[in-house]
């Protein structure tokens, strides 16, 4: 499969934009909805999103280190690699959705969180949207990042950024269910 590099950095743009916008509106909530819990097990909203920030504490400067370091020049078209394709569609919210465990450091259930979180969220999708402003100018291909559960291996830029915008897409999910049982 291959994609246009430009249409592939646009829908990843939009999503990311519907993620910013959606995390902005949350902001008008009360803090004890966004630290609701469905069960004692679960994660609350501020909790799904803590989740994700640490994923991006990761993900964002090694992005930004992998382009801003990258001599190549952008491809028209994008192929993803396998790993990489599957990471990034395991990622996306499905209708039955598959439960996946999270590594320890990246779990953040019975934390203290208020909406510091929300705000350090919103800010790390303006950086996304800079990263992939930036990323127009390189090869998505042979730009290569590691990866949160090992520096051995490593994916396209292009599947490290469908990765993380769709993990983001995962949990807005998982949010949006969350407040639907309030």
């Amino acid at each position: 499969m291959k994609i246009s590099t430009t249409q592939l950095l646009e829908e990843l743009k939009d999503r990311t934009e519907n993620h910013l916008q959606y995390a902005q509106t949350l902001l008008q909530k009360p803090e004890n909805e966004l630290n609701f819990r469905i069960s004692t097990d679960s994660w609350s909203v501020l909790e799904c999103l803590e989740h994700l920030n640490r994923y991006g504490d990761f993900y964002i400067p090694e992005i930004s280190h992998r382009i801003s370091s990258s001599a190549t020049s952008p491809q028209a078209t994008f192929k993803p690699g396998i790993l990489g394709n599957y990471f990034a569609k395991s990622m996306l919210p499905k209708e039955k959705l598959n439960k996946m465990k999270t590594l320890k450091a990246m779990n953040p259930i019975h934390s203290q969180l208020n909406k510091d979180v929300l705000n350090e969220f919103v800010k790390q999708q303006q950086l996304l949207l800079e990263l992939l402003e930036k990323a127009q100018h390189i090869d998505l291909e042979k730009t290569k990042t590691a990866i949160s559960i090992s520096k051995l291996i490593t994916l396209k830029l292009g599947d490290t950024f469908r990765f993380v915008i769709y993990h983001n897409e995962r949990h807005i999910a998982q949010v949006e269910r969350i407040l639907n049982n309030i």
